[in-house]
């Protein structure tokens, strides 16, 4: 199966919600009416009532309880507000993915976006992108399981977890494309722009990348970081994987993570992640 095949099958496309649609085209619009967002929003109820229980949650310290999505977006912004739905409306479309171990991996996609977004800040790179780029990073992973043949992956996945960092070429090797392509072409498909779509393609190996994206790059720091705590390597073990060659790229000293300061750093480390990502484990609901 090749990669046009495995995205030219509209009966196996996830199906997202229409409030996610008009999210997706928010994107691309010069004027968006946040009034027409929100009635779309507080329409659904089950995703109103998510994005309540988000915005009260401890990862936005809000001062006081916010009780309507109008609310929610004055006192999140716009964009927070189309991240988080966004991302639920992703966990939402794949609900049924065999072979793939689902809270591991949408776990480890906020960690990844929320690990990512707060190196963003570190450098200076959009964050709210970075973290969009997070929560659908490997989403081809999923579309992969749910149109190919069992058999084709069964022996992949017996060897390499999805989420292995040495899993995009151990795909190119087998199928002739990986997970980042086909989560760029779903993207395609929904209309996102073409700088994320770029990105997605280049997450699983950013200085390969003909034109070096940034928020590509963060998304890979991202997604070790992630790893680490999923897996609950060893300072040691997570040291050796680190992707260095990208961090320098990116001018980052490894100080900012436990695994790799040195001893008395002065640069703020990441917290732990279960820490920075306190609140949105709604998201995975």
């Amino acid at each position: 199966m090749d990669l046009k095949s495995l995205v030219d099958q509209p009966g196996k496309l996830p199906t997202i919600p229409k409030v996610v649609q008009k999210l997706i085209e928010s994107f691309n619009a010069e004027d968006v009416s946040a009034a027409e967002i929100s009635r779309q929003i507080a329409s659904d109820p089950t995703l109103s009532a998510k994005l309540l229980r988000l915005a009260n949650s401890a990862y936005f310290h809000v001062s006081r309880t916010v009780g309507t999505v109008d609310e929610a977006l004055r006192m999140l912004g716009f964009v927070m507000v189309r991240n988080l739905v966004l991302s639920s409306g992703m966990v939402g479309a794949f609900r049924h993915t065999p072979g793939v171990d689902l809270p591991q991996f949408w776990r480890h996609s906020l960690y990844t976006a929320c690990a990512a977004r707060w190196l963003a800040t570190r450098i200076e790179v959009n964050g709210d992108m970075v973290f969009t780029l997070g929560m659908m990073h490997s989403i081809g992973q999923l579309q992969m399981h749910v149109c190919m043949p069992p058999a084709m992956l069964a022996p992949l996945d017996a060897r390499l977890n999805v989420l292995d960092s040495g899993r995009a070429d151990a795909e190119v090797a087998e199928f002739g494309f990986h997970y980042g392509q086909v989560s760029a072409e779903l993207a395609r498909i929904w209309n996102f722009p073409p700088i994320l779509i770029d990105a997605l393609r280049h997450i699983p190996a950013p200085l390969a990348a003909a034109e070096f994206s940034a928020p590509a790059a963060l998304v890979h720091l991202g997604g070790w970081r992630a790893r680490s705590t999923v897996f609950d390597w060893n300072d040691e073990t997570a040291a050796a994987a680190y992707p260095s060659a990208i961090g320098a790229r990116l001018g980052l000293a490894p100080d900012w993570t436990t695994a790799l300061a040195p001893d008395g750093a002065a640069e703020p480390q990441m917290p732990p992640l279960a820490e920075l990502t306190q609140g949105l484990d709604a998201l995975l609901d």
